[in-house]
């Protein structure tokens, strides 16, 4: 305040009002660095979760590929058992006639091989020769001769198929007892 202006206050003095105080700046400055330590902190936890939540969402997306895959090649197992189902009957047509000596020459016997080629390419096999060991799993018996004590197929009615491990048919036998293993004991 002056002399000749009492409700003035001269230009040079300080702002009592104002909050300059070096006291006052620190307190404002630390004021806004918790705001920011805060936000940040937020912020960080936010990412986080986020980067927790893409990798859940990359796990699941593994899982239904893998799945996917699985089913994709289940169902081409089963189309490719489904067809070659239907083709097992005109295989024991073939085998039939191969047995009774009427594909050693001819068109039928270019048709029987191209046909058995295509069934080997995929993955067709066929089981149950005469003297093989008898297996439930593999075989169906008709007719049971002898004790029982080494099981062999006697004659085989019927072959046996299948695709990889997948039994398509089983073999119809006859099982009789063959000749006791070597390291049996003869009674």
């Amino acid at each position: 305040m002056t002399a000749e202006n009492p409700d003035r206050e001269p230009a040079d003095a300080p702002d009592v009002d104002a909050d300059t105080t070096p006291a006052a700046d620190a307190a404002a400055g630390a004021a806004a660095e918790v705001t920011e330590v805060d936000e940040l902190a937020k912020v960080t936890e936010e990412r986080d979760q986020a980067v927790k939540d893409l990798g859940y969402a990359k796990a699941d997306h593994a899982n239904d590929l893998r799945k996917f895959k699985i089913r994709q090649a289940e169902a081409v197992d089963n189309t490719k058992i489904a067809i070659v189902g239907k083709f097992l009957d005109v295989a024991d047509d073939l085998d039939r006639a191969r047995a009774h000596g009427d594909l050693e020459t001819g068109p039928l016997k270019a048709l029987s091989d191209k046909l058995s080629g295509v069934l080997e390419g995929i993955g067709l096999v066929a089981f149950g020769e005469e003297g093989d060991a008898f297996a439930p799993d593999l075989h169906e018996a008709v007719q049971m001769e002898g004790e029982g004590h080494n099981p062999v197929l006697g004659t085989v009615l019927r072959k046996g198929y299948r695709i990889g491990d997948r039994v398509l048919r089983h073999a119809m036998v006859t099982v009789t007892d063959g000749e006791p293993a070597a390291d049996e004991p003869a009674q």
